[in-house]
């Protein structure tokens, strides 16, 4: 599946719900399929930093696509990264770095967050693409 396709089935996906009390809910069941970053890469340096709640990120190259598991201390910041990872996960670096991100905005998301939790979003996606980067510059 494509950026593109994975962004498209979000945006249908949340077109379902008919306000925000029921997407919250979904962002947080979402949270619970969240593939969980093994104990050993749950350390300080895989932190996001810039996010109100624990939010660590860490990422692989297998085979050219880079593979990413997170967990988080607050369910629906794991929601969030689940939805994150859901779009970039198993995804080629040049792909992730030059993604259009305008599904964030299509499904309503960073206006319906607290002002730090929209930064921890901003703070989550530039840490996706630091590492697309790095594998890029590989």
């Amino acid at each position: 599946m494509t950026i593109r396709e994975a962004q498209e089935e979000i945006i249908d996906e949340f077109s379902m719900f008919e306000d925000w009390m029921q997407r919250y809910e979904y962002i947080i069941e979402l949270g619970k399929t969240l593939p969980i970053i093994e104990t050993q890469y749950q350390v300080e340096e895989n932190l996001i930093k810039g996010c109100q709640s624990q939010v660590w990120l860490h990422a692989e190259n297998i085979e050219g696509n880079i593979v990413f598991t997170a967990n988080s201390d607050a369910i629906l910041t794991k929601g969030i990264i689940a939805i994150l990872i859901r779009v970039f996960s198993n995804q080629k670096p040049k792909d992730i770095v030059e993604a259009d991100l305008s599904f964030i905005d299509e499904i309503g998301l960073k206006e319906h967050l607290s002002p730090t939790r929209a930064n921890g979003l901003v703070s989550m996606i530039k840490q996706i693409r630091m590492y697309a980067l790095a594998f890029q510059a590989k």
